[in-house]
């Protein structure tokens, strides 16, 4: 009702009655996706539109609010909360903080104190006009004019929400992808997302588990249509996070054919477009493109947070060849502008050509693949299937056959279970996957955690796996296919593009897998004796 009062805000007495029923009718605007309605208490002292923030931040950071109250110390608290759910890269922290501590980076000059152009120093644009021109292979020079600093991708996104969307209207989305995004679009400039569902099962045009593929965005942006909901942005996640996948330039571009079809903005985020860990991937940037079917709904953000593994330093940046778009955008920069002093520190660190591809970049796709290689060999190990990707800090997981029944509640008492044993992970609700029991890992991080993190999710699995046996032997009768998938649309070790392997063609690497994990649970037949079994 809250959300229904806010969409309605400023309407005539019919307009909003109109709304609140449309809106409490609509599937798409799920408030279990974010929170337990049965918990949520109004606040007397809140707007509606603040109980809304409220039920935001109270559900989606539980798991951080967690974490941060017990946060593992190796040495201080060795039983704390390891972290991989928030994405984030903890593998360079050696050669960030050397760069960012380098004489070059201390300047201070009375610009730098003064209120700057909202739209960021005109040196900072000039500078990110060139760093994507070079890192996206942009067929011609980027221009500083259509560059705009932010605080922060999670700012571009809601200051272009705002911008280019009405309150109630829609903006369209693949599902997984990254929950944050709801939050950005939709606390300041009521913005909504009308979800395109994809699912791991290989099936018409799909080649590989969770394709994005046109057939399904026309599918949502008709049904959303034939409920009466205006869609006026697709965005774009290319490394797409959670899954890892990079869209090949023929996927691009059909895409973008589509959105102009439709005459929608494209918002195409690409801020994991250096975390490309593996030679055998090549991503391609929009910018890269020789001819962009709409420029001028076409724009593209990046920052520094995951690439240059500074989460901590607030900076993003939005490139448009839309004056309009730019101009409305940095009248919000008010709101969200960078400090002057963070400004000439990036602009020197984007600047440093040489020791981004000489060290930095380097060291940095050797870590992430190193790290990707230990948790995705301990998968293998445990027998669990996962997308095998090489982009970004995640891989994608599939824990269906650990939950009792394939809802999400099953899966909300699994990433609870996870929690309870000091691992945080991010469950597939969060990232509105249309799957129950798929999650999402963070490897970005040093070996020691990451080892003591996958021994705590054995744990957990391993326990799981004794208690779903224990219940069928007790109903053996009870079909085992409930609430699953069927074991031909599972996803075996999905490497690439290529299609999943079947349970029963699991190649030999899959097989010595499960059977290292037999080996080591082999004190089942001291637990398990003839005379137990009489």
């Amino acid at each position: 009702q809250a959300l229904s009062e806010i969409a309605g805000m400023g309407g005539g007495g019919a307009d909003l009655q109109e709304m609140r029923a449309r809106l409490l009718t609509e599937r798409r605007v799920d408030m279990h996706g974010f929170c337990n309605p049965s918990d949520f208490q109004r606040s007397p002292y809140l707007s509606a539109r603040g109980n809304i923030a409220n039920i935001f931040r109270g559900s989606t950071e539980e798991g951080y609010k967690a974490y941060h109250a017990d946060k593992y110390d190796e040495d201080k608290n060795p039983n704390g909360i390891i972290n991989f759910g928030t994405s984030e890269n903890k593998l360079c922290f050696d050669l960030m903080s050397k760069r960012l501590t380098q004489t070059d980076m201390n300047l201070m000059e009375p610009p730098l104190l003064q209120y700057p152009d909202w739209k960021g120093h005109m040196f900072l644009r000039e500078e990110v006009a060139r760093f994507l021109t070079y890192y996206c292979k942009a067929p011609a020079p980027l221009k500083a004019e259509n560059v705009i600093v932010l605080n922060g991708c999670g700012s571009l996104f809601s200051a272009l929400a705002t911008v280019l969307c009405d309150p109630g209207e829609a903006v369209l989305i693949a599902t997984p992808f990254y929950g944050g995004i709801t939050q950005s679009v939709f606390l300041y400039g009521n913005v909504k997302l009308v979800y395109a569902y994809l699912d791991s099962k290989i099936t018409g045009t799909s080649t590989r588990p969770f394709q994005l593929t046109v057939e399904k965005l026309e599918k949502a942006l008709q049904d959303a249509r034939a409920e009466g909901v205006t869609v006026r942005a697709l965005i774009l996640l290319n490394p797409q996070n959670p899954l890892g996948d990079i869209y090949s330039l023929s996927e691009l571009r059909d895409y973008l054919e589509f959105a102009k079809r439709h005459e929608l903005h494209v918002i195409v985020d690409e801020i994991y477009m250096l975390s490309v860990f593996d030679e055998s991937a090549t991503f391609h940037s929009v910018l890269g493109m020789d001819r962009l079917p709409d420029p001028q709904r076409t724009h593209v953000m990046w920052g520094i947070s995951k690439d240059f593994a500074v989460s901590g330093i607030r900076f993003g940046t939005l490139y448009t060849e839309n004056q309009d778009v730019a101009n409305a955008v940095a009248s919000l920069c008010y709101f969200h502008g960078v400090c002057g002093p963070v400004q000439h520190k990036v602009a020197q660190l984007l600047r440093d050509r040489d020791w981004i591809n000489q060290v930095y970049l380097r060291a940095n796709h050797a870590r992430l693949k190193a790290a990707h290689t230990y948790v995705t060999d301990e998968l293998k190990t445990l027998g669990v299937p996962f997308l095998n990707r090489n982009a970004g800090f995640f891989v994608w997981i599939d824990f269906r056959k650990y939950l009792r029944t394939g809802t999400f509640e099953e899966e909300m008492l699994l990433w609870r279970r996870f929690l309870d044993n000091k691992v945080l992970l991010s469950c597939g609700k969060a990232f509105e996957c249309s799957e129950p029991g798929w999650f999402r890992i963070i490897f970005a991080d040093k070996t020691h955690r990451l080892q003591l993190g996958m021994q705590r999710i054995r744990k957990v699995l391993e326990e799981r796996e004794q208690e779903i046996l224990a219940e069928e032997k007790e109903q053996p009768c009870q079909s085992d296919q409930d609430g699953k998938a069927d074991s031909t649309d599972e996803v075996i070790f999905v490497s690439r593009h290529q299609e999943p392997t079947c349970a029963s063609s699991s190649s030999l690497g899959d097989l010595i897998g499960l059977l290292q994990q037999q080996m080591r649970s082999s004190d089942w037949l001291q637990k398990n004796t003839a005379e137990q079994f009489a």
